[in-house]
């Protein structure tokens, strides 16, 4: 957890600040026990008033002293503590938009979630806590004891008796617990997976007729999650009861001796008050200290997943040497490419080369299964490849940087994916800066122009979260409009035109045509009719290239294409 603390940094002089109003604050209730002594044992025995008054006043305005530092300390901390919980939140989201595919399938979208709200949130309490008490409860308790001292040494010795069993009862609970905490936090990242697979895929679940098994998923991961807090909290809870079970026998013990001490006149009854007071304190410190050993073992564990997220070094980096691409625009090409999934036993891709030029359209068409969408995925850089080397015009795209290589790329993924808001922002997410103009103009080429005529609102028509309210086709359409939007130097069709009839696109493809001639432009399809007039297309089998040619080259040269092409189109298409 230390290591976080770091981020603590801009707030230091907050935190000085609270450190200090802490202090004095501990002071003052120090203070306070030892003039309620002398208000007895002088004004009170003697019947001075005066001394009375002024001892009593004098009490007030420590009181008061002391209130507002407590209160002005309460404001700083929390201040403190959410400011470092909004620094640790940012940074994890920085950290993880900087990680590739393979270390958001490493770590799991639910827990990396848990990870920036829970879990900062559970450190952020803990920072309030510690802030006021790991100052304020040490002070008083060392304090207490130092004071209890002046007031009566004899009497002290109840404290050698009670302080190690409280000390060895807060160890042994809090030693419990530790595990159970790290264990609740699993527990909520397996809830957070399920309750997140119930809602994004309600549609499939209602489908399938699975409510009821989603149901009773949901209920055992709830159960268990349930049965590990109940689990952890009842070990927490002997603890207060115990604590004040401790306390309430110190209190008799010390009213017991100090008794005696005051019946043989080797005490008076001023000091015994006095210490009774300071025992309190010190008791009560212990408990405070004991309340924060119970958060401390959650957030401590919160903090640990917390550092793993931050201490991950992302497997794609910049290089510390940028080149310049050259001054082609948009060429790209795979020079002995092979890649494997981290984990896998064979690679996904096997010596892959081939070359795509600005102006020409490059079809890849294979199986299910062929590595198509692998091998597209890999130009944003997504991956890093195992061996060999892609070029974009001319240079390594290890040796670009990542914001320079996707800037010069418009990518529309297989998965057509929206975000909630409206379709003009959905769109101009691949342009920040573009116009009405521009957006209606991509809208058109994407055949999305009909439908959003059609809404309420046209182009400022709402967008629910995931496009849950359009259909697929045009989800796909409003995808296209965005990468066109962009004018990218090299656009990647990730199979994206699947949800589309054959007259959408046709006429799509008819457009784009006109849109992106200056541009390098390769298609993933499993439609023949989509690649027929590609000026190259490349065939993957298991992820190797078994053909490159046009339409009628492969046909004559290349088994699995015409196999391809006969599952799809009669004998008289094919002639």
């Amino acid at each position: 957890m230390i290591k976080l603390f770091r981020f603590l940094q801009p707030y230091r002089w907050y935190v000085a600040l609270v450190v200090i109003l802490v202090l004095l604050q501990s002071l003052s209730d120090l203070y306070l026990p030892t003039l309620m002594a002398d208000i007895v044992d002088t004004g009170i025995v003697k019947g001075d008033t005066n001394y009375i008054i002024r001892v009593g006043g004098l009490m007030l305005l420590i009181a008061i002293g002391g209130t507002c530092c407590s209160v002005i300390a309460s404001y700083f901390s929390a201040k403190s503590a959410i400011g470092f919980g909004r620094i640790v939140r940012a940074k994890i989201f920085h950290r993880v938009e900087q990680f590739s595919l393979h270390e958001f399938d490493q770590i799991g979208t639910a827990s990396l979630i848990t990870r920036t709200t829970n879990d900062t949130t559970q450190v952020q309490q803990i920072l309030i806590i510690m802030l006021r008490m790991m100052i304020g409860a040490p002070l008083i308790c060392i304090g207490g004891i130092i004071m209890a001292l002046s007031q009566d040494v004899q009497l002290s010795w109840v404290f050698v008796a009670a302080i190690p069993v409280i000390i060895i009862s807060i160890l042994i609970i809090t030693g419990k617990a530790i595990p159970l905490f790290k264990i609740m936090q699993l527990k909520i990242d397996k809830l957070n997976l399920v309750l997140d697979e119930g809602l994004t895929g309600v549609r499939v679940i209602r489908a399938f007729d699975r409510v009821r098994h989603e149901e009773q998923r949901f209920d055992a991961a709830n159960t268990d999650l349930t049965n590990t807090a109940i689990k952890v909290n009842r070990t927490i809870a002997a603890l207060m009861p115990l604590m004040m079970l401790l306390l309430n026998f110190t209190t008799i013990a010390i009213v017991w001796f100090g008794s005696i001490r005051i019946n043989n006149g080797d005490m008076k009854v001023g000091a015994l008050i006095a210490f009774l007071q300071y025992a309190m304190q010190i008791m009560f410190s212990l408990i405070m200290v004991s309340m924060m050993f119970v958060m401390l073992p959650r957030a401590s564990a919160s903090a640990e997943r917390i550092n793993k997220v931050l201490e991950i070094d992302p497997e794609i980096v910049d290089a510390k040497q940028l080149q310049r691409t050259g001054q082609q625009k948009g060429y790209v090409e795979f020079k002995h490419v092979t890649f494997s999934y981290p984990g896998a036993e064979q690679p996904a891709l096997s010596d892959i080369t081939f070359q795509a030029n600005p102006g020409e359209v490059t079809a890849i068409i294979g199986g299910t299964g062929a590595g198509k969408s692998t091998l597209v995925g890999l130009i944003p850089r997504f991956y890093d490849i195992d061996e060999g080397s892609i070029l974009i015009d001319g240079v390594d795209l290890r040796e670009l940087a990542q914001e320079d290589l996707r800037s010069k790329i418009g990518f529309v993924p297989q998965k057509a994916v929206l975000f909630s808001g409206s379709i003009a922002e959905n769109i101009r997410y691949g342009k920040e800066d573009a116009t009405s103009e521009e957006i209606e103009h991509a809208a058109r080429i994407a055949q999305a122009t009909e439908f959003i005529s059609d809404m309420k609102d046209g182009f400022d028509s709402t967008i629910a979260q995931g496009g849950n309210n359009v259909s697929g086709g045009q989800k796909q359409r409003l995808s296209i409009a965005r990468a066109l939007v962009r004018h990218p130097e090299i656009y990647i069709f990730d199979d994206s035109f699947s949800a589309l009839d054959f007259k959408t696109d046709a006429r799509l493809r008819s457009a784009l045509k006109e849109e992106t001639r200056a541009s390098t432009v390769l298609i993933v399809a499993q439609r023949v009719s989509t690649v027929m007039d590609a000026d190259r297309i490349i065939v993957l089998d298991e992820g190797k290239i078994v053909g490159i040619g046009t339409h009628r080259e492969l046909m004559e040269t290349s088994k699995v294409y015409y196999e391809i092409v006969s599952s799809q189109l009669s004998m008289e298409e094919i002639a």
